[in-house]
């Protein structure tokens, strides 16, 4: 089979040495979606997630196949979540040795789910922290893409599952092939059996997770259960699946296009995800773009762009009816307020007080002891006194904490976090920790990470003010002079 016309790139006259017609036929198959939506060009640095199974081995290898042609740079990612004990560290050991025998560079993250109060699925926490990760990682080493290895199963399994849940155009659309300009699926038009099928020519050995048999999953049952059904009754119900998923997708990308013009001269944005909208443009828009103007609000300060659920979304559209000045809605990410003629909505950690459009200022301080000062980040007042141990009765949290003075010197300093700033987080046993990873641990948000304050000292961090201290300065028995450090929103 002859590479594609039109892409030099993929021409044995370019690249005598390289002989395409020798790669196995789901390497053509690949090279056609990559092409045909535009998934990456020449000279890119591509950063593969793989963990070992037979989708992302297949990944790896076909773009190893075309690295040369494409002159393509190609680093790899393995997430280990120790969740499988043994099992979780022969994937390790195997994707280690396979990216050594291509001689692919490895990024291996030990990734912790130990989130206290999960809110959602330990798998979809395994996803966000994945992708987080990912993100990451592509930072670090100049990525252009991150190549995933979702296939057409995949997005079958996808568009079913969101099919049970009710969902709209958006949740009908499934993965996208291309996402933000970063995130690609090389196998988008790729059957499992295909990618099956390629690992035996190839003589390639992968892994099988043994999560994936487990019925409690629904995507498991959908997978093992109901698409062999549909594949019995319509032979070709995953191709049909993808291309709803696809007519989805461009309905719901005009859908946004018009909402867009309609309604963005009345929205302001600030700098920490929050936003408001003039309601009365809102409630002039018919109900199915009214609904669509907050879920995307919602979702363009989302890195996985994600928005409430339509009983959310409704009971903010209520909220906005009333016009009631001062009344307000908690919802999952934050709180919505009316405030005179607009709705308004205020992130976590963001301060209520800050206008919209208001850049939040990163700066350097002195903090005095005794003394005060107000980070103008997200308005806290932060205040230490020297105390007595014997005369101390404070309860300590995450808005105050106590510190054994005769192990810390001056001049203390409020910062913002700086790129390998590591810390010993109290509750971890005095192990240390990069405060990089910790933001990432708790899901905080990259736009609000420089925002919170840190308490620092000669010796190193006393406090990420708001979230935990540093276990190397708590007092023990024997301390007998202590700092005594508060914060304070200010109304």
């Amino acid at each position: 089979m002859k590479p594609p016309e039109g892409d030099e790139s993929l021409s044995p006259a370019v690249h005598p040495a390289i002989h395409t017609a020798t790669w196995p036929p789901l390497v053509h198959r690949v090279v056609r979606t990559v092409r045909s939506r535009h998934l990456l060009q020449r000279g890119q640095h591509i950063l593969i997630a793989i963990s070992g199974g037979p989708d992302s081995v297949a990944l790896l290898s076909i773009l190893h196949h075309l690295r040369s042609s494409w002159a393509l740079t190609l680093t790899a990612v393995h997430c280990n979540y120790g969740l499988r004990g043994g099992e979780s560290e022969g994937d390790q050991a195997f994707v280690e040795a396979f990216c050594h025998g291509l001689g692919v560079p490895l990024h291996v993250r030990r990734v912790g789910l130990h989130s206290p109060g999960r809110t959602t699925s330990l798998q979809a926490e395994a996803r966000d922290l994945r992708y987080r990760v990912m993100q990451e990682i592509a930072e670090e080493c100049g990525a252009d893409r991150i190549a995933v290895g979702h296939t057409a199963d995949d997005q079958a399994e996808t568009v079913l599952l969101w099919m049970l849940r009710g969902a709209g155009l958006t949740g009908l659309s499934g993965m996208p092939a291309f996402r933000n300009q970063k995130i690609i699926r090389p196998l988008y038009d790729t059957k499992r059996q295909g990618v099956l099928r390629y690992l035996r020519a190839t003589g390639l050995s992968f892994r099988e997770d043994s999560s994936n048999l487990q019925p409690k999953y629904l995507r498991n049952r959908v997978r093992r259960e109901v698409l062999p059904i549909l594949n019995q009754l319509v032979p070709s119900s995953v191709e049909a699946l993808c291309k709803l998923a696809d007519l989805c997708r461009e309905d719901d990308q005009y859908l946004d296009q018009q909402v867009d013009a309609l309604s963005s001269f009345a929205v302001k944005r600030g700098t920490a995800g929050d936003w408001e909208i003039d309601f009365d443009v809102l409630l002039e828009l018919p109900q199915a773009l009214q609904r669509r103007c907050v879920r995307n609000l919602f979702r363009q300060d989302d890195h996985q762009r994600r928005s409430p659920g339509i009983q959310t979304v409704d009971r903010i559209l209520r909220l906005a009816s009333t016009g009631r000045s001062g009344s307000s809605l908690d919802v999952k990410r934050g709180r919505v307020l009316v405030a005179g003629h607009h709705l308004r909505f205020i992130p976590l950690s963001a301060p209520a007080t800050s206008p919209v459009g208001q850049p939040h200022s990163t700066c350097q301080a002195v903090l005095s002891v005794p003394g005060e000062l107000t980070w103008p980040g997200t308005g806290q007042r932060l205040q230490v006194q020297r105390e007595a141990r014997d005369q101390i009765c404070a309860i300590v949290g995450k808005d105050r904490i106590l510190v054994d003075a005769d192990l810390v010197s001056q001049p203390l300093l409020v910062r913002n976090w700086l790129p390998g700033d590591r810390f010993h987080p109290s509750g971890m046993g005095g192990h240390s920790k990069k405060l990089q990873d910790f933001f990432m641990d708790l899901k905080i948000p990259i736009a609000v990470r420089s925002r919170i304050p840190l308490v620092v000292a000669p010796e190193g961090i006393l406090w990420v003010v708001g979230y935990r201290q540093d276990d190397r300065w708590v007092p023990t028995i024997s301390t007998e002079r202590c700092l005594l450090f508060t914060s304070e929103s200010v109304s």
